[in-house]
């Protein structure tokens, strides 16, 4: 079930959908869970090459980068006011600092382009770089408002 949903959001995603309809709150808090982890999964194939675990490869380097630049873009439609309490690992205090929260995402969304414009030159060194700019980003995140 969980990998149909998967596959559902990366279409979705890869469609060009400009805005999610949701019909009851869990449906909004189970598609930004998801477009979080299709983001998470590419992001951390490009993590193995970067830190040498797997060997680099340019074009999977691309196709990479390129989903978790398109997925970036589409979990924050999930975060509306009536999923505050639905249970998630969401801490309290993103939905008090909603602004904050949204700012992270702005910076987050812009160091993900910005290691997708890396990752088309195929150059590890920027690659390198611009991965760490962007985990920078999701860890702060991740710190500040997730259990």
């Amino acid at each position: 079930m969980q990998h149909r949903l998967l596959l559902a959001v990366a279409a979705l995603a890869l469609s060009g959908a400009a805005h999610a309809q949701f019909q009851k709150p869990e449906d909004a808090v189970r598609y930004r869970q998801s477009a979080f982890n299709v983001m998470g999964a590419h992001f951390s194939r490009i993590g193995a090459m970067v830190q040498g675990r797997v060997p680099f490869d340019a074009k999977a380097a691309q196709e990479n980068a390129a989903i978790v630049a398109t997925m970036a873009k589409l979990p924050w439609q999930g975060f509306t006011p009536d999923t505050e309490k639905i249970k998630s690992r969401t801490k309290p205090e993103a939905w008090m600092e909603m602004d904050k929260v949204r700012a992270g995402a702005d910076k987050m969304m812009k160091a993900v382009a910005d290691l997708d414009a890396a990752a088309r030159t195929g150059n590890l060194d920027a690659i390198k770089k611009t991965f760490g700019d962007a985990a920078a980003t999701c860890k702060a995140c991740h710190d500040a408002y997730r259990e």
